[in-house]
Parts: structure tokens; C-alpha cells; sequence
């Protein structure tokens, strides 16, 4: 953003007013006095006024036309080819250039990429802020929500996961498409299936848990929590027993959305009331949901 060598927002009006003064018979030493601006400054303003007047003199840029230390035409040119061949991002394309003997710094990169529209860099980008993760010491206090992907790009099926870290209890829905709406559906149709509230839901940057996601979960009083971008370890939990139910299930039976609305329910039967699992001790998900004294 460029920065204006004035803020008053009525600036513009008060440099017509001054240009009215002048053409009305003022000289500029006296519109300079009467107004309290450098004759110079009145002078400009004349010369970049219409001549109806019946538009505002608007306030230029600040901004420097050159600047001693700007790259060099040759080195911009460089940095964009090195980006079409390697297609690659600002930092490996920083390292190539001091490897091939360019000195260049790394924030120089950037702003070439940014300034050319040839950065993924997003400036409607909503960047997350990431609390404290809290400790699972109940059921419903940490559970993860994510989605599998199953089938080529433009032929895919899909499958909502959702764990409770504490109890490990798991839940699926198979799905067609996915979206924040059905995202939100598939956590209150797991909230209906436990006895327990939840009260964190962590999830990754993926859209179909995007801001309006959070926002209906807050409404029912559920904090939503994002994972730490490349920290696939956030959701270990989860990611975990997605490759459970793949092994186990999904990849025993036809990829079928009608048949996995039959055999997903009845897997998630054995998983959370019959199948021990080493984490819990060898006990079952439901296990630990009875010995809470509360539930």
C-alpha cells in the first residue's frame, strides 16, 4: 500500500477551494497566507486542477519513483524465469540463485513474486490463531474432525471422520460431496450418537471447516481449534484411526457410496464397542465412557 503524504480526508476539497480562490483574482501569495500552505504548493495545485472544477483534487502517492538499491531489470526477469521453470516457491528459488551465483536477498524474491501476481500468497487469506491445545482428561474436552478423500480427483467419495481423544470413540458418515453445511450436520448427528458434550473441536485448514464453520459451532458453545499448518501430528489421533478404518473396512468392501452407508455404521459398532485398543490398555472405547462418573 502506498502511503499518502497527507491523512485529512477533506484535503481534496480544500485544494478546489483554493484554486477557486486564485481564479477569482487571489494571487497565490495570498491564498498560500490565507489558507496556511506553501505558495509552491498552490501553485501545483492550479496546474493539476480541471478546468470546470467540478471534480476533487486528489492526493497523490508519497511513494518514490526509484529507489537506489532496486533490483535491476536483468536479476527481476531472472527471478520470474526461475519461478516459471522450477515452479517452486520463493525459498527454493532464493537457493537456486545464490547456487548459481545471483546475490539476491530472500525478502527481494518475495516482493519480485508478490509485485508480478506470481505468489500463492492470498491477501483474503484468513490466518488462524492456534491456543493452547487442552489436555483430553475427559471425554469431550479434545475431539478431531477430518475428512478422507477417496477415488481420483474429479471422481472422488468422500468420508467424515470424527475422534474423541480421550475415549477414543469414532465416528463416521460417508458422503458424496463436502461442505461447511454438511460438515456442521455430520458433528450434530455425532453429538446425538454420545452421551457426552463436546467441547473443543479441532480440524485442519481445510474449506469445508472454514469460518462459517466456526462460527455455527460457536453459536452451540464449541470451541473450534485449526491444527498448526504443516503439524500433521495435531490430529495423530485421528489420522490414526483414519487409516484404521481404511484398512479394516473401506478397503474390504466395493467403493460404493450405498454400500458404505451399510458396512461403516456396522464397522464403527465393532470399533468403538468391541475392538480393544492398545492406547486405552487393551479396554474399548466404551469402556472408558462408563468409568466417567459423570456419564
Amino acid at each position: 500500500m502506498y502511503m499518502a503524504y497527507s491523512t485529512n480526508p477533506q484535503l481534496p476539497h480544500v485544494r478546489v477551494e483554493a484554486v477557486r480562490l486564485v481564479r477569482s483574482g487571489w494571487s497565490t501569495v495570498k491564498v498560500a497566507r490565507h489558507m496556511g500552505y506553501s505558495q509552491s504548493a498552490i501553485v501545483k495545485w492550479v496546474q493539476r486542477a480541471p478546468a470546470d472544477l467540478r471534480r476533487i483534487i486528489p492526493t497523490q502517492s508519497s511513494k518514490p519513483y526509484s529507489h537506489p538499491a532496486e533490483l535491476s531489470p536483468e536479476l527481476v526477469r531472472t527471478i520470474l524465469d526461475y519461478r516459471r521453470r522450477y515452479r517452486r516457491c520463493a525459498f527454493f528459488i532464493h537457493h537456486m540463485l545464490m547456487k548459481d551465483g545471483y546475490e539476491v536477498s530472500l525478502s527481494s524474491v518475495k516482493r519480485t513474486l508478490r509485485r508480478n501476481h506470481m505468489s500463492r500468497f492470498s491477501k483474503w487469506k484468513k490466518w488462524h490463531t492456534y491456543p493452547p491445545r487442552p489436555l483430553p482428561e475427559r471425554p469431550g474436552i479434545l475431539v478431531e474432525a477430518d475428512t478422507i478423500h477417496v477415488g481420483a480427483s474429479g471422481d472422488q467419495l468422500y468420508i467424515y471422520t470424527l475422534l474423541d481423544v480421550c475415549s477414543r470413540w469414532a465416528y463416521a458418515v460417508p458422503s458424496e460431496r463436502i461442505t461447511t453445511h454438511r460438515s456442521l450436520r455430520f458433528v450434530e448427528r455425532a453429538m446425538s450418537k454420545v452421551p457426552f458434550p463436546f467441547h473443543t473441536l479441532q480440524t485442519d485448514h481445510g474449506s469445508e471447516f472454514s469460518k462459517w464453520f466456526t462460527k455455527r459451532l460457536g453459536e452451540r458453545n464449541i470451541a473450534h481449534r485449526h491444527s498448526r499448518i504443516r503439524t500433521p501430528n495435531d490430529n495423530a489421533h485421528l489420522e490414526r484411526f483414519n487409516r484404521t478404518i481404511q484398512d479394516e473396512c473401506i478397503r474390504r468392501i466395493p467403493r460404493n457410496i450405498v454400500v458404505w452407508r451399510k458396512e461403516i455404521p456396522e464397522y464403527l459398532h465393532y470399533y468403538n464397542m468391541q475392538r480393544p485398543h492398545m492406547g486405552l490398555e487393551m479396554k474399548r472405547p466404551i469402556d472408558i465412557i462408563k468409568t466417567i462418573p459423570s456419564y
